[in-house]
């Protein structure tokens, strides 16, 4: 692989050992997948979870004295202060989140706590190279905005923030980014849950790079932001494209690079009854609703708002956001009113979390399959709906 003198300086350890320990795992990324040379990036996002082995890695490259050249903002872990007065956490569990916090502080990231940077904090241009690691963030800014970057691992992303630099490989370059299977959907997709399920046929999907055609031309941006998580959650995609939606799929011989796709699904209505009704607990009573994986937008918190006011829900209710949208859902008065009605918004907070062992054995209601997806290692249930429909359950317990 090429390296630039000041790539090789890097990797000798002229910048420091932590440095040169980031840039040794980029070189073997890069030889691992044939890149010819390196690329500077201008933005980074790493998917931390506070967890050990994160948490390991963080704290070894700080001790060797790396720092970031750009800093990366960061996904959620738990927000400790709260959840150490209103929920059962370890002292052990405790003491991670306070340690990655504090590492990812000391090397220079930009605390964000959000797994969706790309809506406030951390929003590329079209055609920008970054380095994003994170399900729902690398889609969407892959597809939806059209910036460059590979699915990338925690360890990768923050390496590639130490050393601003990446491998050129996968979906840098062009030719890697054109559409490779046609998906041809004959379903109705009449709102935001849809395209939840939508991106749950992934396994009927298959390998390769999709475009959608059939989709309504005018998605919400909660839409576009459901495709892509359910899409890389299942399927692991870091790219697609809808034809005359997104921006490198402005006509479908656009999409496929003037080529013939490799083959063609069809999505119908009877693929996505069927997805839902695989992957959800039967119906029936719950206990809790959980939203916000990823992060609810200031618009999905107001919808909820608007349901709930004057009323008492009858299960718990949580409400994920970044820090950024609970501060506007203070301000605007929606965080009174879901707490006047007994639900909770919490920041800083991923539903992949030890904060959440008092709902372990319990069944809940979610708007998304990710949250069911993840959370099942932890013992959680869910009944997937729509979120209206999710809404009407927690003011009644029950789902019928």
């Amino acid at each position: 692989m090429y390296l630039t003198d000041d790539e090789k300086d890097m990797l000798a350890g002229k910048y420091g050992e932590g440095v040169a320990l980031a840039m040794k795992i980029q070189v073997a990324v890069g030889e691992c997948f044939d890149a010819k040379r390196m690329v500077e990036i201008s933005k980074a996002h790493v998917a931390l979870s506070n967890q050990e082995a994160d948490l390991w890695f963080v704290e070894k490259l700080l001790k060797a004295g790396a720092y970031c050249r750009i800093s990366p903002t960061v996904n959620p872990g738990f927000h400790l202060e709260f959840c150490r007065d209103n929920l059962s956490i370890s002292s052990k569990d405790a003491e991670l989140m306070e340690r990655t916090r504090n590492a990812y502080r000391e090397i220079g990231a930009t605390l964000t706590f959000s797994c969706t940077p790309y809506l406030e904090a951390n929003v590329p241009r079209f055609g920008e190279i970054i380095s994003y690691s994170e399900t729902s963030a690398t889609a969407y800014v892959n597809s939806v905005i059209g910036a460059r970057t590979n699915r990338e691992s925690v360890q990768s992303s923050l390496c590639a923030a130490i050393t601003g630099r990446v491998p050129e490989y996968g979906y840098l370059l062009a030719e890697n980014r054109r559409g490779t299977v046609l998906v041809d959907v004959r379903a109705d997709i009449k709102d935001d849950f849809d395209y939840q399920l939508l991106g749950y046929c992934a396994k009927k999907i298959g390998f390769g790079v999709p475009v959608f055609t059939g989709l309504p031309l005018n998605p919400s941006q909660e839409a576009l932001i459901n495709l892509g998580a359910q899409l890389n959650t299942i399927g692991a995609y870091a790219i697609y494209h809808i034809v005359g939606v997104t921006p490198e799929a402005q006509t479908i011989e656009m999409a496929f690079g003037g080529k013939e796709p490799a083959r063609t699904v069809v999505i119908t209505n009877d693929d996505l009854a069927e997805v839902q009704k695989s992957i959800s607990h039967p119906e029936g009573k719950i206990d809790f609703a959980m939203f916000g994986c990823p992060h609810f937008t200031i618009n999905q918190v107001r919808e909820i708002a608007r349901m709930v006011q004057g009323k008492k829900l009858a299960a718990e209710m949580w409400i994920l956001t970044s820090s950024l949208t609970k501060e506007l859902a203070d301000r605007m008065g929606l965080t009174g009113t879901i707490e006047s009605a007994g639900g909770h918004i919490l920041d800083n907070t991923c539903i992949d979390q030890p904060c959440w062992r008092h709902l372990e054995g319990k069944v809940g209601v979610t708007d998304s399959p990710k949250c069911a997806y993840y959370t099942k290692r932890r013992g959680l249930e869910f009944i997937i709906r729509d979120l209206r429909s999710c809404v009407d359950a927690t003011l009644k317990g029950e789902v019928s």
